[in-house]
This record gives C-alpha cells, structure tokens and sequence, in this order.
C-alpha cells in the first residue's frame, strides 16, 4: 500500500525580509522630499514584533505605511501578516500607530480551517492539527491540490502558506 501524500498548512513570516522593508522605509524616509522634514518615524521592535509609527497627520501615517507597504511586497512579505491599530494621539500633536506582525496560526482559525476543509466533503482526505499548522493527508495527489485551491481562494485574514508537499 502507498504511503499518503501530504502538505503543512502554516503561517508564516521571514522577519529577515521585514527588517530589510523596514531598513529601506527608513531611507525612503530620510530622502523622500514630502516626508523628510515631516517629523515622522518608524521602529520595529524586534522582540515583540511590531511598528511604532509617529507621525504628525493621519495623512503622513499613510504615506509611510504605504511606503512600508511597498517595500514589504516587493520582499515577498503579504501585506496580511501586518495588522495596523487604528490611530492615537500621541504626545506632541503627533499619531502613533502600531502595526503587529502576525506569525503563527491561533487556535481558533486553524480549527475553523480545519471545519472548512472537512465542509468540503473532499473523498480520502485526512487531516491533523499539531501546533500552529495543519497537515493534511490524502492518498491522491490531486485531492491535495484541491484543497490548496479551495484555501487559496479563501480569506482567513492572514497569509497561508503550504509547505513539506510530499
């Protein structure tokens, strides 16, 4: 008998490309004519994984988180894994916001991924929750890219990726 195919499904984020996104905002920054002199910055706090961006106007936050935006897809960085807080006053007139970084899957979601999968009635596939991934077994190949397909063109609000295909 054939041992069954198999994929992890996880969350996961390269917070080496993060800090070049947030190294090149910090130039972009510094060099940009409408956002040099403007008063605003941006840190990463690497242990507890998240942006600190003061800016004097909600319309320069903007500017900066797309600036970091950009920067982030051009490393291949979703843009789903940063969950930005809604803006607060800030000593100086200024705003601060704050972006977390989301790595892992909670619990919840990846039971309810879990229910998801099994909704779709898929013949033969199996699947195991160990920790903050989901490994999905089947002994059909082509069952597995279904279910890729089905969970791509889903939305759980972070990024999804599907790792250890064997």
């Amino acid at each position: 008998m054939a041992k069954d195919a198999s994929f992890d499904v996880v969350s996961e984020l390269n917070f080496q490309e993060v800090d070049n996104a947030w190294q090149q905002t910090l130039k972009e920054l510094k060099q940009r004519y409408d956002l040099k002199d403007s008063g605003a910055t941006l840190d990463l706090d690497k242990q507890k994984h998240e942006f600190t961006l003061l800016a004097p106007s909600d319309f320069v936050a903007t500017q900066v988180k797309d600036v970091l935006g950009s920067k982030l897809v051009r490393r291949e960085v979703d843009l789903k894994a940063v969950r930005w807080s809604a803006p607060a006053a800030a000593s100086g007139g200024m705003l601060r916001v704050t972006g977390a970084l989301v790595s892992g899957i909670d619990e919840d979601l990846i039971k309810k991924i879990n229910k998801d999968i099994k909704a779709q009635k898929f013949t033969k596939i199996k699947t195991q929750i160990e920790g903050e991934k989901l490994r999905v077994f089947s002994p059909s190949r082509d069952e597995l890219q279904a279910v890729i397909a089905f969970l791509k063109d889903q939305d759980y609000g972070i990024p999804l990726q599907y790792v250890n295909y064997r």
